[in-house]
């Protein structure tokens, strides 16, 4: 899955200068910058390198000077040195990234967002209410490429400092990280020195004075060679300051004083304000990143130019972003490592489609952070599943690459996590729309979760910075028809995951709760001393209601916990409710649905006249107990959402307590996956077996098993105890891959259904494994309708020699043929414990079911052989009849409906399993079996002369005449 790659904020983390951390781990932007590094290895020839909309290295020399400016060798060495180490730090991708194949680089394939020129009156009008669409631009302004942003502007003057803005998720990340590597490969010739800094490093420094050459020189060690022709660079120096909103700029001079060199210590602060004053090094060029409500902390006449970041506006920016993605061949969306490419080009051709509908995902995918969310959950529906990834840690993920270490705002004293406030306020609008089963938010709504509680000024700028910074990446403007001025979140499952993470980070709260939560803990606080004094006045004094007083201090906070253990209870009814509705019963799984979603759904729409259909938030429960789990726990409380671990277990207690109750009724196939996957995402290997230990029919019939349900499945009961009396997995579109996921699972039935999965002779191979396996304990397996071919029969009966479970085998319209009941019938001895074989409808002929009849008539224990529905002539079906009843023991053959002149006891099982497999069957071969059936009913009932014996061929031949009216034959 490859697209223009955008990578959000995850890697621009604070902890510049700490120890260095394992490549699994979250590695600190700045710490990767400032690695220094013991016998470099050569940079390489760069990889082959695709761009579009343009590129700064397409920019010309500035002056005659270009290339002159480090003449040495030891500083040309060192300056090299510089690129190695830079261009290795920024190469390395984070977990999220390495799913997407071993060779996924960033720099080998890159869509730059659109960039829009914006002017300083621009940035000073009055944005709308909610900040959630563009303004329109300026008559005249036009989009900026890579190589246009230090050109000179309108006026024709030299443009020293860019400042560019984007709200979260828009790609200012990607776009400093993507420059960087440019620089590091010599795609930016304009430039030959580039310097990056991150500005939540610099702000973590504090107080504490150094000097620009000092902050170079401790973060880069390679260029302190180069630090004293740091000033003869001019403008083919070049500063990347990111995050601009991480810092607190005071202009004034009575704030920040005037310092021109570069090797006078002062605060952090200080040398980025006179950088930007043009005071220190005033001939360098300086490129800024910054959030649209720290615009302001620059006076407009230190920059040359603002250019606002739009992300994809463009739909086909969307586009070829997902088809870089997603034709990646190291993408498995498929089977096995990877997928064809036909499998990969059917997923861009569908979202494609999806996209020029101008559908809603066309309005998310707006911002490059949720193309890169589109990708990856698609990635997790349709590629084999790395270990340990659910869904609800691909959203957390998404969240810690988008907000770890961001802040609301550096200038408040509180230093609120940015998710947190997003958790509360956005939290509580997901919420509300789930309980009021709603998806459309008006502008009221969103404001009245927005502004709930707000009284004081300080609070009211918090809002307004959340407002203008990263209210567009949870809402976007609806643009379905008929529904104006009405807003969505962006992606529909982001409602449900904020939704349960209001919840289980205890965010909701009644009046009771609040009021019983403070006068707890005010009890909790005085009640010693109160107790200890009414005790010593119990002494003193005759009063009898002291010590009633004394008790009633100590219930009040046992009073409130059962108040709060309510409160889960009812949170835990309702998500199981959820979880089991009956509406939904008959509804896609939710992993189909999630692949709809994004997709798009093949067919007719459904009308606009037509009455709406009730909201679905199936993965509500999902997430909320996908959040529970430990991993995606210790992922919230880096972005300053803790969870405290009591109050996982309470929860979890509830959810386990209500699934109990409810757990126990049957549930259709895809209610059941769901339940599974809810387990899946919960991760407790404990939990689950208590909750799923009354669980012995696994019945998935009908259910497309892609790899991950697969997964989620073998996750979940793979690892139980108890056998499963029977499982159903007929018409899943099973493969090879899948069955060798299902493994664990297959070794705990006792009956297994992989019936109509087109299984061919491979497949044979994973189930001789399993009848081979010492743990199997498989008495019926059925795998009729399957092509396993003559070749497939051999390799199972390799399997059947060494397995002592096996009772009863179905291999009806198996495509085995003559060859493939003269092998059964060569090796049938080879196995002692078989008592029913079926090999109807395989299009065998009067020899090869003879010589299968006689090896079953001698086999120990084979009681039952069914042989009708093939290639048989009257004069070989009544050689097989006569066979079947010649002698007491051995075992009985079913070739027709009658025995002599009576109705055979297996006209039911013959005629079950025609009706069960009209539609997917040869219809015209079929209906000449029919025909020949309904012939002998006929003969018989004219041979006998016993009215019951008539009566009942009657009815069979009722039976046989309703199948040919149903296959379209005369039935007369």
């Amino acid at each position: 899955m490859r697209w223009g790659y955008h990578l959000p904020r995850a890697s621009w983390g604070s902890g510049f200068g700490r120890t260095l951390q394992p490549p699994d781990e979250r590695i600190p932007f700045l710490i990767h910058w400032s690695w220094p590094r013991q016998g470099e290895r050569p940079l390489g020839p760069p990889r082959a390198f695709r761009r579009h909309h343009g590129n700064l290295a397409d920019s010309a020399p500035r002056s005659g000077r270009h290339g002159r400016l480090f003449p040495s060798a030891s500083a040309t060495e060192a300056i090299q040195r510089y690129r190695r180490n830079l261009a290795e730090w920024f190469s390395r991708l984070p977990r999220e990234e390495r799913q997407f194949g071993p060779t996924f680089a960033l720099d080998t394939v890159h869509v730059d967002p659109v960039i829009r020129e914006s002017t300083p009156d621009e940035l000073l009008r009055p944005l709308a209410e909610l900040a959630l669409e563009h303004q329109p631009p300026q008559a005249g302004l036009p989009t900026l490429a890579l190589s246009q942003l230090f050109n000179p502007d309108a006026s024709g003057r030299r443009v020293q400092t860019v400042v560019l803005y984007g709200t979260v998720g828009t790609g200012k990340s990607t776009l400093v990280r993507k420059m960087v590597l440019d620089w590091c490969y010599g795609r930016l010739p304009a430039f030959e020195l580039l310097i990056p800094f991150s500005c939540e490093d610099l702000s973590s420094l504090g107080p504490a004075p150094a000097s620009l050459c000092q902050l170079v020189a401790q973060r880069y060690t390679s260029l302190k060679e180069v630090l004293p022709l740091m000033a003869a660079a001019g403008s083919h120096l070049l500063f990347v300051l990111h995050g601009l909103e991480r810092l607190n700029l005071d202009f004034r001079l009575a704030g920040t004083g005037l310092c021109s060199d570069p090797e006078q210590p002062e605060e952090p602060a200080a040398i980025i304000v006179n950088l930007l004053r043009k005071y220190m090094l005033p001939e360098a060029s300086i490129l800024v990143t910054t959030r649209p409500s720290a615009i302001g902390r620059i006076p407009s006449k230190y920059v040359g130019r603002y250019g606002e970041i739009c992300g994809f506006s463009d739909t086909n920016l969307q586009k070829l972003y997902f088809q870089l993605r997603l034709n990646q061949p190291d993408c498995g969306c498929g089977s096995g490592v990877s997928a064809a490419p036909a499998q990969r080009d059917n997923l861009v051709q569908m979202l494609s489609r999806n996209l020029e509908g101008h559908h809603q995902i066309a309005a998310a995918c707006f911002l490059p952070s949720y193309c890169w969310l589109v990708c990856a959950t698609l990635h997790f529906l349709h590629a084999p599943t790395p270990a340990g990834q659910t869904l609800t840690s691909i959203y957390t993920s998404f969240l810690r690459l988008n907000f770890s270490g961001e802040t609301l705002d550096s200038t408040d004293p509180s230093n609120l996590s940015l998710m947190a406030y997003a958790a509360r306020t956005m939290g509580k609008l997901a919420y509300e729309g789930v309980s009021s089963r709603k998806t459309y938010f008006s502008e009221e709504d969103v404001c009245g979760c927005l502004e709930a509680g707000i009284k004081t000024e300080e609070e009211f700028q918090l809002l307004h910075v959340f407002r203008r910074d990263a209210l567009r990446f949870f809402l976007a403007p609806c643009v379905e028809p008929g529904r104006p001025g009405t807003f969505v979140f962006t992606v529909p499952a982001m409602q449900e995951y904020l939704a349960a993470l209001y919840i289980v980070l205890g965010l909701r709260k009644t009046t009771l709760q609040k009021v019983g939560k403070e006068v707890a803990e005010l009890m909790g606080r005085v009640g010693e001393d109160v107790s200890l004094v009414l005790g010593i006045m119990a002494k003193l004094l005759p009063l009898r209601a002291l010590p009633l007083l004394f008790n009633l201090i100590k219930v009040v906070p046992r009073v409130f916990g059962r108040i709060v253990g309510k409160s889960r209870e009812a949170v835990a009814q309702a998500m199981v409710l959820e979880m089991f509705r009956e509406e939904d019963y008959y509804n896609d799984d939710v992993l189909d649905q999630m692949g709809a979603s994004i997709l798009g759904v093949e067919g007719p729409r459904r009308h606009p006249d037509e009455p709406p259909e009730d909201e679905v938030f199936e993965l509500f429960p999902m997430f909320m107990g996908g959040l529970l789990s430990a991993h995606n726990r210790a992922v919230l409380a880096q972005l300053g959402c803790p969870i405290k671990n009591l109050d996982a277990l309470e929860n979890a207690q509830a959810i386990k307590k209500k699934l109990g109750k409810l757990g126990r009724q049957v549930l259709p196939p895809s209610e059941l996956l769901d339940h599974l996957f809810f387990h899946y995402e919960f991760q407790n290997q404990r939990f689950s077996a208590e909750v799923l230990s009354s669980l012995r029919q696994l019945n998935l019939a009908g259910v497309r098993m892609t790899p991950v349900k697969c997964t989620v499945v073998a996750s979940v009961l793979g690892s139980g105890r108890h056998a499963l009396d029977e499982v159903n997995l007929a018409s899943c579109q099973l493969d090879p891959a899948g069955l060798r996921t299902l493994m664990p699972v297959f070794l705990r039935a006792r009956k297994l259904g992989l019936q109509l999965n087109s299984l061919g002779p491979e497949a044979c191979k994973d189930l001789r494994d399993l009848l081979l396996h010492d743990q199997c304990q498989i008495t019926t397996l059925r795998l009729s309708n399957n092509p396993l071919m003559a070749a497939g029969v051999a390799l199972l009966m390799e399997g059947l020699a060494g397995n002592t479970s096996v009772t009863h085998l179905s291999l009806l319209h198996t495509g085995l043929g003559d060859n493939g009941l003269e092998l059964l019938a060569a090796q049938l001895d080879r196995n002692r414990q078989l008592q029913e074989l079926n090999v109807a409808y395989n299009g065998a002929g009067d020899t090869a079911a003879l010589a299968l009849a006689r090896a079953a008539r001698e086999h120990p224990s084979l009681e039952l052989l069914h042989l009708y529905f093939n290639e048989l002539s009257s004069e070989g079906r009544q050689v097989l009849r006569d066979l079947g009843g010649a002698a007491e023991g051995g075992a009985r053959v079913v070739v027709s409906l009658t025995e002599g002149t009576a109705v055979s006891e297996y006209w039911s099982v013959i005629l079950s399993e025609v009706q069960r497999n009209l539609n997917s069957w040869d219809r015209a071969r079929v209906q000449r079996h029919l025909e020949l059936l309904l012939r002998d009913l006929e003969d018989s009932r004219g041979a006998t002369l016993n009215p019951w014996r008539k009566a009942q061929l009657l009815r069979v031949e009722g039976e046989v005449r309703g199948l040919l009216e149903q296959l379209g034959g005369s039935g007369s």
